[in-house]
């Protein structure tokens, strides 16, 4: 495919964009990839939405499931024995 369009980028764009450049990928395949995947959401879009109230209400949440995902490991272990 032929260029249709040329921007100048840094030496350090170039070098990552080689980097995450898989084996027959054009720059221009690897941006749409990049840019695909940036569109599906980056992980640390949420932080600071919730109100102190809602993240310890998660946080509290996640503590509970640990206790009991740590809680049945044990009952496991000393049915195993």
């Amino acid at each position: 495919m032929a260029a249709e369009e040329q921007i100048r980028v840094s030496g350090r764009v170039k070098r990552e964009i080689e980097r995450r450049r898989r084996e027959g990928e054009s720059y221009n395949d690897v941006l749409e990839r990049i840019l695909d995947e940036n569109d599906t959401g980056d992980f640390y879009d949420g932080f600071g939405r919730w109100s102190d109230e809602e993240a310890e209400h998660v946080r509290e949440g996640r503590r509970k499931a640990k206790e009991k995902r740590k809680r049945r490991m044990r009952e496991r272990v000393g049915d195993a024995a």
